[in-house]
């Protein structure tokens, strides 16, 4: 059979045959399936391909583009992608143009099993030569903010180096150097033992800091570029202002140093020469297994309004692999109005990411009934999964996310009081492991922010600097104007959390509900948090560590089965404007009730569990 212009089309159908494009569809009888539509893509695949199992596309762009170019949708359409490696240099963008129409869905899919077909933001580098002893150098085509080895993060040349390759300590600590100087955010000042004066006659231009800025605020890290530094009065200049200053009356501020030729001293450490387009790395295996990220974002599904969405689209069983990070990071502006637009609540500027720091491996916005399933997202530079905006019954299931920059799944929702714009969010049996690895400050496995009515469920996150799952607003949105309302959180066990931050819980809650009436309609029930220490390594000068922190008013939750391991500081942390039944920080506490074969992710998820044994 043929369709249109002589494509050949394959139909999967029970009970119906279907003329695409066009023709006639014979009824389908109640109750049987909708038919299904498939293409194919291969690595074998050609420009001249038409699709079909015999002559595959040969990438997803091509696909997409052939089936935008269709008038009418008679069937459900599967883009069975076949297993292989497919290079990735420019984001894969989806459109409204690319929508499933008339009740249909796209499906992209991996063709061969969870995981087979491979998305990678990375090319190999080459033209390696020795520079000295066991390091290599090459020349670069383009600028990136890290590098792979053999399918690992290398880590940017530091100073100190670090005590593990999947911890962020140690650190050296900022002091005042001048009174007047404690609220500057942009001269951070050193001892002077910690940076050797030897240093002064070859500074390096390219080094960068890497700050848990606020004294013993351990909350935000910035990671920025650094102008200079003055070696008589020990002080280092930021190009760009930090989330706070560097002192309080309790500490300086953590901090390590990066980028730097003289700090390459050991295996799995990389400078890049900027000004001159040149990469040194010391390899671990060999040079010829090291990439560099091509892509911010391999895949955007974006409308280009929330009244144009894109929707019916899906995502399934793909592997994605290796993002970019950026030239320099701040969680937020500096202060409320910073971001240069009106809003009824312009403190919201401090909470929201700035502009440039929007996106991730899979970035979703002005978008409708998204499936993104059975996936495996690696080795992202920033976020991994990132719904931006307005956003609507989004749904992230069976997947696992390892080795993240920043946040494993984020939803961010609109500013307070202008529009309930994201919600009703399906977050499920997923397993996300290793988050924060390029931004510890703030670091969470699912981080839900002024979105409301979404389902969290049968969830694992493992290996945190921060967080496991968080939920904000702020402490001055009005009731009337807060949308984090009626989101359920069920089956989550959280472990390794907390591991680099202090005054944090692993489940974590930010200005919710924070005036009366507490309307209870958000809930948790059937969670586990194992132990909450921090890495002692990192000389952590904040506050203590808590299983569930209700911080800044978060009020309105129903707490029922939870089981908390030893922190430093309390169990459980909130106001007295929660309802808790059933957790292992009160009297009574029955384990009976705790249901632990259904926490964390079900005997269906499909993909091995990382550092399980196997």
């Amino acid at each position: 059979m043929a369709g249109r212009k002589g494509e050949p089309v394959i139909f999967r159908s029970v009970g119906a045959v279907v003329l695409l494009l066009g023709g006639l569809a014979t009824p389908t009888p109640a109750g049987a399936a909708k038919p299904t539509c498939d293409y194919y893509v291969a690595t074998t695949g050609s420009d001249r391909g038409d699709g079909s199992a015999q002559r595959p596309w040969k990438s997803i762009e091509q696909a997409r583009d052939q089936l935008r170019s269709k008038k009418k949708q008679k069937c459900d359409i599967v883009v069975n992608v076949k297993a292989g490696d497919y290079v990735v240099d420019k984001t894969i963008e989806f459109t409204e143009a690319d929508s499933g129409e008339d009740g249909h869905k796209i499906t992209y899919r991996s063709a061969d099993g969870p995981g087979k077909a491979r998305l990678l933001g990375a090319k190999p580098l080459t033209g390696w030569e020795k520079y000295k002893d066991n390091i290599y150098k090459t020349k670069v085509d383009r600028t990136f903010y890290t590098l792979f080895e053999d399918g690992k993060r290398a880590t940017t040349a530091r100073y100190p180096n670090r005590t593990s390759e999947d911890l962020w300590s140690p650190y050296l600590f900022s002091v005042l150097g001048e009174p007047e100087k404690e609220a500057v955010r942009n001269w951070l000042y050193f001892k002077p033992e910690d940076v050797p004066a030897e240093w002064d006659a070859d500074f390096d231009k390219n080094s960068q800091i890497v700050v848990w800025s606020g004294g013993s605020w351990s909350w935000f890290t910035d990671t920025v570029p650094l102008g200079g530094a003055d070696f008589r009065k020990n002080f280092f200049t930021l190009n760009h202002w930090a989330r706070y200053a560097f002192m309080n009356s309790r500490s300086g501020s953590r901090y390590f140093l990066q980028n730097t030729l003289r700090f390459l001293d050991q295996p799995g450490e990389y400078y890049f020469d900027f000004a001159n387009s040149e990469v040194y790395y010391w390899p671990k295996g060999s040079i010829d297994n090291v990439v560099a990220p091509t892509v911010k974002t391999i895949i955007s599904l974006a409308g280009s309004s929330p009244d144009k969405r894109v929707q019916n689209l899906a995502f399934d069983g793909l592997a994605l692999q290796y993002s970019d990070f950026v030239d320099w990071y701040r969680a937020g502006w500096i202060s409320e109005g910073d971001s240069g637009y009106e809003h009824k609540y312009p403190v919201y500027d401090r909470q929201i990411e700035m502009p440039r720091n929007r996106f991730g491996m899979i970035t979703v916005t002005n978008s409708r009934d998204i499936d993104l399933t059975g996936l495996h997202l690696s080795d992202s530079g920033y976020m991994g999964i990132y719904l931006l905006f307005a956003n609507e019954r989004v749904k992230v299931s069976d997947s696992l996310l390892d080795n993240i920059g920043a946040d494993g799944i984020k939803v961010e929702g609109g500013y307070p009081g202008e529009g309930d714009i994201s919600g009703h969010h399906t977050i499920t049996n997923n397993y996300i492991y290793h988050v924060g690895e390029l931004v510890p400050g703030d670091a969470s496995g699912i981080e839900l922010m002024s979105t409301g009515n979404n389902t969290v469920s049968n969830i694992n996150v493992k290996h945190s600097a921060r967080y496991g799952i968080s939920l904000e607003v702020r402490p001055e949105v009005k009731n009337e104007d807060n949308y984090a309302r009626n989101n359920n959180f069920s089956y989550i066990k959280l472990e390794e959390t907390g591991l680099d931050s202090g005054d944090m819980g692993a489940f974590y809650t930010y200005g919710v509900s924070n005036t009366e009436p507490h309307l209870m309609d958000n809930t948790v029930k059937q969670m586990v948090i194992t132990d909450v220490i921090n890495d002692p390594a990192g000389a952590m000068p904040d506050s203590g560590t808590r299983g569930v922190h209700m911080d800044a008013g978060g009020c309105g939750f129903t707490f029922d089965s939870i089981e908390v391991g030893k922190v430093s500081d309390d169990k459980y942390q909130s106001y007295q404007c929660n309802n808790v039944t059933n957790a292992n920080w009160q009297d009574g506490f029955d384990p009976a009730k705790m249901e632990y074969d259904k926490i964390g992710v079900t005997s269906s998820f499909p993909y091995p569990i990382p550092g399980a044994s196997q």
